[in-house]
């Protein structure tokens, strides 16, 4: 067994564990580690009091930042919430292009072209795509060459903008505001607050309260900007601004300046104008070129600088629009025929006018060659015949014989707007441009124009007022003259006994029928024109002996209806009315007023080849002097006198006024075809019995008889 065992060879077993047994009596035994000794801890160092100051300090500044980061997080959280939640409130951005409180009245003269504008006006949507390249360009390089970078609020210029304005002394709002288009816009949009008459008087107040400054606004304004960003593209944002700017002279929007300045569409215009469009954002009503051209001009070279500097135009197109600065059309002021404009203005309903809510058009009488011919003639006279310096004023109107009136000056501001309107608003005395009706009033009771009547002294005793002798203005009698040299020479006596002779309910009869609307003198003075009226009505009521003796009312609009409305809301509200004397003792009265200008005091208005009847009027101590004549085609009456009643020296009627008269219908009637009045002269046939002294004696006994009942 033994043997046999020590043969056999290794089992697997066996090898195994005699490997093992080997690996085990190779391995050393493990070194017993020695226990770590444990440092004793540093000595302290001792803090001085600098060095508590500073541990004191750092930990507060830690304290701090963490305050300021977690803040700073919170209020960033709290300005994306409402600037997320703000841009789910927005329209769309069509609501906001024309955002007036108010709309626009157009006015177009005879011919059809627009000549005065009131209210603001917006010519139709455009878009930033839609409007000329240069004037886009012009606007952002001006404004805010960033604006397509930027998030709405730029920070580097709000830097810049209180940097600069604390080197000019002022508070860091108070100057340059540093505001992006965006911001603009939103300021434009008084951050989403319309307009509420209950809480402002007014639209000025509304958009005065909505340019305040403050650290408040100026944070809601940024954060109502971020929120447009959101909203909207970038060019829907210009779209807006481009459409809700206000570019002075009452236009609203690029497009309503553009026409109304230069009588293009927006989509048109070069970069001299573009320039100059662009530079009405700083200041619009300084900036205007309807206030100061040369102002504007000079905003606009700062402009075309800017285009230059960054690449939207070469230095060569800068240098064009330097030398080519843009011009406004004739009628760009829009205060052509101011008076006549603001006149039209009273005459409507105010809810189609001054309170209109929406943009109408009113077609008038309007002739701008006649407004023209009248202004251009005053200012003649007053340079060349009147005292420099003279405060005098003077008023005209020429109208058609149905009343349309074709120009109106109402003062020697000859374009001016909103001023005193002398000839619609002046009421003065008369004087001897009343004697027409009394003459009309003789014809239509059956007296002639041939018909003697005497001229020789008088008095009258007045109840309440004591005994009264009328006198001529020369002084002088002239003894027995005809109504029509009577007439002709304006003669006081024989009027006073010719009014008193027909009645004087008659002549107020006559005069009211006319238009005379103010209440006429009671007395026998009455006859001298010691009553009030305007130039506007007294040039109506002769239109009424031009047109064959029947009343008129002066109106200068012909219909009035809403810009994109073909229909008519209103006609004229003027015209020919009822007759008030027979058209045969119109066409007698007419023939004897052709002798007034002929041979008696309407002299200075002659003009050669044309037949024209007229009047002049003179008040006491030359306080108003008037002439009023006409052709076959206009009426034209002119006052002259001062603003606060004091007499003129030497004016009468027939002098400067008669002037003023004939230089406006020179101007007036140059290429028309003279045509003759519609008259009726008297016959060579005796002229009647003469009224003798005897029976003029008689006469003014009965008149005296008559008023001390």
């Amino acid at each position: 067994m033994s043997k046999s065992g020590k043969n056999r060879p290794p089992l697997v077993a066996d090898n195994r564990y005699s490997r093992r047994a080997e690996q085990t009596a190779k391995k050393p035994e493990p070194k017993k580690k020695s226990p770590k000794k444990r440092r004793s801890p540093a000595p302290r160092k001792r803090r001085g009091p600098i060095g508590m100051i500073l541990a004191l300090f750092g930990g507060i500044l830690r304290l701090i930042w963490g305050i300021i980061w977690r803040g700073g997080a919170i209020v960033a959280l709290i300005i994306a919430g409402a600037v997320w939640y703000k841009s789910t409130t927005l329209p769309d951005m069509a609501e906001l292009i024309d955002g007036r409180a108010r709309g626009s009245v157009t006015m177009l003269d005879r011919n059809g072209r627009e000549f005065a504008w009131r209210g603001d006006q917006f010519a139709g949507m455009i878009t930033a795509e839609s409007v000329s390249p240069n004037l886009r360009n012009a606007v952002v390089a001006t404004e805010d060459k960033r604006f397509y970078s930027h998030f709405g609020v730029s920070p580097r210029g709000v830097l810049g903008a209180i940097r600069s304005n604390l080197r000019s002394g002022n508070g860091p709002l108070s100057g340059s505001g540093g505001s992006t288009i965006t911001q603009q816009t939103a300021k434009l949009l008084c951050q989403g607050q319309p307009f509420d008459r209950t809480i402002w008087d007014s639209e000025a107040a509304y958009e005065a309260d909505c340019r305040q400054t403050t650290l408040w606004r100026k944070v809601t304004e940024a954060v109502y900007a971020m929120s447009m960003e959101l909203k909207y593209t970038k060019d829907e944002i210009l779209t807006i601004y481009l459409n809700r700017a206000y570019l002075g002279a009452g236009t609203r929007g690029f497009e309503a300046a553009s026409q109304r300045y230069f009588g293009v569409s927006s989509s048109e215009v070069n970069p001299a104008q573009a320039a100059l469009l662009a530079g009405l954002l700083k200041a619009p009503s300084s900036y205007a070129p309807t206030s100061n051209l040369q102002r504007s001009w000079d905003r606009a070279s700062v402009v075309v600088g800017l285009m230059e500097d960054q690449g939207y135009i070469t230095a060569a197109q800068a240098q064009d629009a330097l030398n080519n600065p843009a011009q406004i059309v004739s009628n760009a002021r829009g205060r052509e025929g101011g008076y006549f404009a603001d006149w039209v203005m009273d005459s409507g309903p105010s809810y189609f006018t001054d309170d209109t809510t929406e943009d109408v058009i009113i077609s008038t009488t309007f002739d701008p060659k006649i407004q023209q011919a009248a202004e251009d003639a005053l200012a003649w006279i007053f340079e060349n015949k009147v005292k420099e310096g003279s405060n005098a004023q003077a008023a005209i109107v020429v109208m058609s014989a149905d009343g349309a009136v074709r120009a109106m000056v109402g003062g020697r501001e000859l374009t001016s707007g909103g001023s005193f309107n002398r000839a619609t608003q002046a009421l003065r005395q008369t004087g001897s441009l009343f004697k027409p009706f009394v003459f009309a009033a003789a014809l239509e009771l059956g007296h002639r124009p041939m018909e003697i009547i005497n001229d020789a002294p008088m008095c009258m005793n007045i109840a309440g007022s004591g005994e009264w002798c009328p006198q001529n203005y020369d002084r002088q009698f002239k003894g027995p003259i005809t109504l029509t040299q009577a007439l002709q020479e304006s003669r006081n006596i024989p009027t006073i006994l010719l009014s008193e002779s027909v009645g004087r309910e008659a002549v107020r009869s006559v005069a009211n029928g006319f238009g005379l609307s103010a209440e006429l003198a009671q007395g026998p003075a009455l006859a001298l024109g010691v009553s009030e009226s305007t130039p506007l009505e007294m040039t109506g009521a002769y239109a009424g002996i031009l047109n064959g003796g029947s009343s008129v009312t002066p109106y200068g609009m012909n219909e009035l209806r809403l810009r994109r409305d073909d229909t008519p809301l209103m006609g004229s509200g003027g015209g020919i009315g009822e007759r008030v004397i027979r058209e045969e003792n119109a066409r007698k009265l007419t023939w004897m007023m052709t002798q007034v200008v002929e041979h008696g005091t309407g002299q200075r208005a002659r003009i050669d080849g044309w037949q024209i009847a007229g009047k002049s009027g003179t008040t006491q101590a030359l306080r108003d002097a008037w002439f009023i004549g006409f052709t076959a085609d206009y009426v034209t009456g002119v006052w002259m006198g001062y603003d606060d009643n004091t007499p003129m020296s030497g004016v009468t009627g027939g002098s400067l006024p008669a002037e003023i008269w004939h230089e406006t219908m020179v101007r007036v009637l140059e290429d028309m075809v003279p045509l003759p009045l519609p008259t009726i002269a008297p016959s060579s046939e005796p002229a009647g019995p003469v009224m003798s002294d005897a029976e003029a004696e008689n006469l003014i006994n009965l008149i005296l008889r008559e008023l001390q009942r």
